[in-house]
């Protein structure tokens, strides 16, 4: 899509926001910036009272905004919730692109047994244990590795350079970005003696629907039983979750987290 073809006039987006329209509806928006680099012909938001002086001063041609601007010279699109409105235009403004690659490449190694759905793609130089099911439009990137007994579930997608081991289970829409490693062993060891002898890490990771895993995760697998992360959490860069650990659904989990094996976080 060009930028012509990708522009909107200001009523336009009124009406696809569901907002009201102050000023010019004429307005031609090419585009979505920070109020502080907003250019002419680009659409800036503000979301917080201490940020209102910049709207003064912004070069933006309008404004997106729950806030009252008297006084503000570019014409303005007022929404109850200005980040629902934000959502809806980025996905307007810039629409996901496919990746850069389609079907299986022949560099991808298999073991015996994989199952492979409908409308997988899967980059070069990813390798695939036994036993295990990629479900229909799955989008593996380059670089990957994908254990044995493993199940993607449908619409999944894995970024670059992550590692997914044996007996790892996501369910439908899971993202997980690049550097992440679901299913390391936990950190158990016997002491004797002043020596540590390493406990054995044979359990599982299971990873419900639309969960979203950022870069540089380490999810242990359990020592026995399940490691479980539940539907709709989303959790930021640099987490680690140890074994055994529960984390329930739609939970929020931002950076540089460390989560003890066994702990239980709840819905």
């Amino acid at each position: 899509m060009n930028e012509r073809e990708n522009s909107l006039k200001l009523s336009e987006i009124a009406r696809m926001v569901k907002g009201e329209l102050m000023g010019d509806g004429e307005v031609l928006i090419r585009g979505i910036s920070p109020l502080e680099e907003a250019r002419e012909g680009e659409l800036s938001f503000l979301t917080d009272i201490r940020y209102r002086e910049l709207a003064f001063s912004t070069r933006a041609s309008a404004l997106l905004t729950h806030l009252s601007l008297p006084g503000v010279r570019v014409p303005q699109v007022k929404v109850a919730h200005p980040y629902k409105a934000l959502i809806t235009l980025i996905n307007h403004f810039f629409p996901s692109q496919p990746p850069p690659f389609e079907g299986i490449d022949r560099t991808v190694k298999m073991g015996k047994k994989v199952r492979i759905g409908k409308g997988v793609r899967i980059g070069c130089y990813t390798v695939i244990g036994e036993d295990t099911e990629i479900g229909n439009n799955v989008i593996i990137y380059p670089g990957c590795f994908i254990g044995s007994e493993c199940c993607l579930g449908t619409g999944t997608i894995i970024y670059p350079q992550v590692v997914i081991s044996d007996r790892v289970s996501l369910g439908e829409r899971v993202i997980i970005h690049s550097g992440s490693v679901i299913g390391s062993d936990g950190f158990g060891y016997l002491t004797e003696q002043g020596e540590h002898r390493k406990i054995p890490q044979v359990g599982r990771v299971e990873i419900g629907e639309d969960v979203e895993i950022g870069a540089g995760v380490m999810v242990d697998r359990a020592a026995l039983g399940r490691t479980v992360i539940g539907s709709g959490t989303k959790i930021d860069n640099l987490v680690h979750i140890g074994h055994n650990v529960r984390i329930g659904k739609n939970c929020l989990i931002v950076a540089q987290v460390g989560i003890s094996g066994s702990t239980v976080i709840d819905d």
